[in-house]
C-alpha cells in the first residue's frame, strides 16, 4: 500500500513541469503555439521566464526521482522509507517551482532544491545499498 504513494508522487513530480509551463505562458503576452521559444524569448515579464526556468529544472530533476523510486523497489528498500523520500520529495519540488516563479529569495529556492535532491540521491543511495545486503552469498 505504501509504495503506491511512491507512485502517486511520481505521478505528480511528471506534472509539475507542466504546472510550470502553463503560469510561464498565462503571465506573458498572448501566448503563440507555433513558436514557443520565440515568445519565450520575447517575453519581458521576469515572472515568465521564471516560471520557464522552473519548468526546466523540474523536468531536470525528474529523471533521477523516477530512476530511485523504481530502484528503490526494485531493490527491496522498506517501502515507508520510499514514500516518505517521495512525499518531501514532491513537496520540496513544489515549493521550489512557487518560490522560482515568485522571484524569491534565491537562498531559500537553492535550499528547497537541495532537499528535493537529496531525497532522489537518497532513494538511488539506498537501494544500491540494499542490493549489496541481498547479494548471494557464495559458498
Amino acid at each position: 500500500m505504501t509504495m503506491t504513494v511512491a507512485y502517486w508522487c511520481v505521478l505528480a513530480a511528471a506534472l509539475l513541469p507542466y504546472v510550470w509551463t502553463t503560469v510561464a505562458k498565462a503571465g506573458g503576452e498572448r501566448y503563440d503555439n507555433r513558436d514557443p521559444r520565440g515568445w519565450i524569448a520575447r517575453q519581458t515579464d521576469p515572472k515568465v521566464h521564471r516560471a520557464n526556468s522552473a519548468q526546466l529544472n523540474a523536468f531536470e530533476a525528474f529523471a533521477p526521482f523516477a530512476a530511485g523510486v523504481v530502484m528503490a523497489q526494485f531493490a527491496g528498500v522498506p517501502e515507508a522509507h520510499v514514500a516518505w523520500l517521495a512525499v518531501v520529495f514532491v513537496i520540496s519540488r513544489v515549493l521550489h517551482g512557487v518560490v522560482y516563479t515568485l522571484g524569491m529569495k534565491h537562498s531559500l529556492r537553492s535550499l528547497v532544491w537541495f532537499v528535493g535532491f537529496a531525497c532522489a540521491m537518497a532513494l538511488i543511495a539506498l537501494a544500491a545499498l540494499h542490493v549489496g545486503d541481498l547479494a548471494p552469498v557464495a559458498a
